[in-house]
């Protein structure tokens, strides 16, 4: 009967957890995702492993540049998850919808575990599940590290409490999967590093053989987890050249009025969580009479009444809910510190694995509220009706909120009506409109970016590429430089400098910034295939294919294939032309520069009626073409013995 009715509160939580989400398996890819997915060439191929553990997430985008986003566990993920289902997005949404799942589960076990309250461990998870604050998380592929750290967080923790037995013996076998367990949370996410501290803290404060045990047994069950941590912290050192590099320049004080501030919007999320929002402007905190940091401090006094009162309670369960404050805290901590945060400082996702903490709390309320009720069963249908009203709501929201994250323009549009001067979704939304041909949306909005923030590189870049577009040449080639000057460590200012120069006919001063390009970005295609392109046209073959070779080995293109079939035909190799442009058409069997490559080796080699049918399939995709033009009517005089 027992497990019979285990098995129910978990099946209604996957059910809490699941379904509200599955709006999600309908939406796309955005935000991020376009540049961490979609264009990532580290999730297609297992030749990448390396570099997925030994540099920072956007390495494959800049080489040079060195983020706070160390994430080889999301980067893994997208690999095992494009093996399954290629550049669907729906089964990326379906494995943050499983995972979500997992955690809730995970968090109903070890609360009971911890507490031996069924009750308190049902709510912990419905409201964890069914919380609108975790729609980011759950809806955005891109919030996947924030599942993943959860997980792999809340395993290492609850084997870290099963580990020990009485007396201070220890398993090995469990001791190896705690630290395996850890060893991934620490490779998904940096909060991962706060888990020793934690385990510290309940092991000589709430852990109920405390007493039982020695100091040093106390020691050997958390300081695993303590060394694993140093251990982390010198490997990331040593890989990245830092442990997390400063993203914002502002003193010690702005950085603790700051967290105050951004303590107290994170509790009123979690309190009220109707406006939400991808992306929140953040603004340095200068004053101690600042209403924000006025209320993040009645929230840390707040936060602190509960956990006296809880600490205080000879209830041992009552006690281990101030534990819920401690992690709570302790998660959140790592993301209160702007002076080491990029540009979204204050984030909704960030609250997804600090937010057990409060489930924790508002659980143990409502297995109090329930026992108390006991005798009357009206008060307690009360009680369950109250819940399913309260759950429905919130559902309705996750809902609703999940219908934001279907595509670009509707993400970027809602996120400016709670953010209307964030340049950075301005620029986004510009772009969203560009690549739909919306050209004069775009503009309008890249230059409502640039009135915001002069400095925007992006912004200025994007709009270098619409003068470009306008042939407007001198206005692109300054805008580049401009962009350049701001941020001299991205490369696509590089390439579109190239690039303009090019079409301006300056070959010279075209390659440097091409080169700068590649160099910055090394695993971007289009750097390679621009400057391969100017070395072939000079008549640098050589260079030209290593620039071409090294396209292919990013992500092959049929354009870098027929590029290094002409070289190739250049050089008389006529055999490895064949094969270049036959491997272009096995990417584009329409392709026209390749069956037109193939038209003229058939043609040099006497082969007249296949070199006809390449150049007339050539026609079928490009009808203009006037190479193909003249040597089908050339050849087709020839069959009928008409001199040309």
């Amino acid at each position: 009967m027992w497990a019979r009715s285990r098995a129910l509160l978990i099946a209604a939580l996957v059910a809490c957890a699941t379904l509200p989400y599955l709006n999600t398996l309908f939406n796309g890819f955005v935000y991020d995702d376009d540049t961490q997915l979609v264009k990532n060439p580290y999730i297609r191929s297992f030749q990448y492993l390396k570099e997925i553990f030994t540099t920072d997430v956007w390495s494959f985008r800049n080489a040079q540049n060195v983020t706070n986003c160390y994430r080889p566990m999301m980067t893994l993920g997208y690999l095992f998850c494009y093996r399954l289902f290629g550049l669907r997005a729906y089964g990326f949404h379906l494995a943050n919808i499983l995972l979500h799942a997992l955690i809730v589960c995970l968090i109903f076990v070890l609360t009971e575990r911890l507490t031996g309250d069924r009750v308190w461990a049902f709510v912990a998870g419905a409201l964890f599940a069914l919380h609108p604050v975790h729609t980011e998380s759950v809806a955005w592929i891109a919030a996947v590290t924030d599942l993943e750290v959860t997980f792999f967080y809340l395993l290492t923790f609850g084997i870290f409490l099963a580990v020990a037995r009485p007396g201070g013996g220890r398993s090995l076998h469990g001791l190896a999967a705690m630290l395996f367990a850890f060893v991934l949370a620490l490779l998904s996410k940096e909060q991962a590093m706060t888990l020793p501290a934690l385990a510290t803290v309940y092991e000589h404060f709430y852990r109920r053989d405390r007493g039982e045990t020695s100091a040093f047994q106390k020691l050997a069950r958390y300081g695993p987890l303590w060394l694993f941590d140093i251990a982390y912290i010198l490997f990331r050192i040593h890989i990245l050249g830092t442990l997390a590099p400063v993203m914002r320049q502002i003193t010690p004080w702005q950085i603790a009025l700051s967290a105050l501030a951004l303590l107290g919007q994170y509790v009123g999320k979690l309190l009220w969580p109707v406006q939400l929002c991808v992306f929140y402007v953040f603004h340095v905190s200068n004053s101690l009479f600042n209403l924000g940091v006025l209320a993040g401090l009645l929230a840390l006094l707040g936060l602190a009444g509960v956990f006296l009162l809880c600490w205080r309670s000879r209830d041992p369960n009552v006690r281990f809910a101030s534990f819920g404050i401690v992690w709570f805290m302790a998660t959140l901590a790592p993301v209160l510190n702007a002076h080491m945060l990029a540009g979204n400082v204050l984030a909704e996702r960030y609250l997804y694995l600090p937010s057990v903490g409060i489930a924790w709390l508002v659980g143990l309320g409502a297995s109090k509220l329930w026992r108390l009720a006991g005798p009357h069963p009206a008060q307690r249908w009360a009680l369950a009706l109250v819940g399913v009203l309260v759950g429905g709501l919130y559902a309705a929201r996750i809902v609703i909120r999940d219908r934001d994250f279907n595509n670009d323009v509707v993400l970027y549009t809602q996120t400016l009506q709670v953010s209307p001067d964030a340049d950075g979704i301005l620029n986004d939304l510009a772009s969203a409109y560009w690549f739909r041909g919306e050209m004069d949306n775009a503009e309008s909005l890249w230059k409502r970016a640039l009135a915001v923030n002069p400095e925007n590189f992006e912004v200025l870049s994007n709009l270098g590429v619409l003068a470009l577009r306008k042939k407007q040449y001198p206005q692109a080639t300054e805008l580049f430089q401009r962009a350049i000057k701001i941020r001299p460590d991205q490369p696509n200012p590089y390439l579109n400098l190239g690039e303009t120069y090019l079409k301006m006919g300056l070959r010279d001063q075209a390659e440097p910034p091409l080169r700068m390009a590649v160099t910055l970005a090394p695993l971007n295609p289009r750097g390679h295939n621009k400057l391969g392109q100017l070395l072939f046209e000079e008549g640098r073959d050589d260079e030209a294919e290593e620039q071409f070779r090294a396209s292919i080995g990013v992500e092959p293109t049929a354009l870098a294939y027929n590029y290094l079939g002409a070289i190739q035909a250049r050089r008389g190799a006529l055999g490895e032309a064949e094969q270049d442009f036959r491997a272009a058409l096995r990417l584009d069997e329409s392709n026209s520069d390749a069956h037109c490559g193939l038209g003229h080796l058939y043609r040099a080699a006497g082969r007249k009626a296949e070199a006809l049918s390449q150049y007339q399939a050539c026609l079928v995709k490009d009808p203009a073409n006037p190479e193909a033009l003249v040597a089908v009517q050339e050849l087709r005089k020839q069959s009928s013995g008409v001199a040309p």
